[in-house]
């Protein structure tokens, strides 16, 4: 019946918009298993309009079950007595609910995207507190949860690293180091690798 096969394009169009507004953090993941860098910023210019994309998909789907639950019309039921065939999986309800699952999840991705990033187990050692080193990094690129993991796992793989804690909210990233193991340059090329830049190195270290 045409006005089934309508009513599913609602759906279709939902899973664009989903994906879309998470697109930016699903590059870095795409940026490692390609081996190139130079992909992790290429949607950042889509973060500011995800708000309004997170809202186009939740109105899309609301029109997609309204119009698969909707009462129908006395011409409808007239006009669907003449349909034996019993209506496809893409038009059925159990699809939309797997549509409306998948964009549940491709919206909530960048608040749980850093467990697809590696965080490597060091060991406990004991470093003499005047070897520690407190240093802020601007970081340029950052747009999600799943970018500040992606440069922590990065940085965290150099040795002499004791912690690390990147924002893009402060577009910054802050690192303590143990100063006899590893250098500033150093976890300035590992944060770069990723794909962000760091736009100033010339802060302040503290104890």
């Amino acid at each position: 019946m045409k006005t089934s096969k309508k009513s599913n394009s609602p759906a279709y169009l939902s899973i664009v918009t989903a994906i879309t507004a998470s697109v930016c953090c699903i590059t870095p993941l795409l940026a490692i298993l390609a081996g190139s860098s130079g992909l992790v910023t290429t949607f950042s210019w889509i973060e500011p309009f995800r708000p309004y994309l997170v809202a186009l998909t939740i109105g899309i789907l609301g029109l997609a079950w309204y119009l698969k639950l909707k009462p129908k019309t006395q011409e409808e039921i007239d006009c669907a007595c003449d349909e034996e065939e019993k209506p496809s999986f893409w038009q059925s309800k159990n699809f939309l609910f797997i549509v409306t699952v998948f964009a549940g999840l491709m919206l909530a991705f960048p608040y749980y995207s850093n467990i697809f990033y590696a965080q490597p187990s060091k060991d406990i050692v004991y470093v003499s507190q005047s070897n520690i080193i407190k240093h802020t990094f601007e970081v340029e690129g950052m747009t999600c949860a799943g970018c500040e993991a992606h440069v922590e796992s990065e940085v965290n793989n150099l040795d002499g690293i004791l912690s690390v804690k990147a924002s893009y909210a402060n577009t910054n990233t802050v690192v303590e180091y143990d100063k006899t193991k590893v250098d500033l340059v150093a976890i300035r090329e590992a944060i770069n690798k990723t794909g962000y830049k760091v736009i100033d190195t010339e802060n302040k270290e503290e104890k």
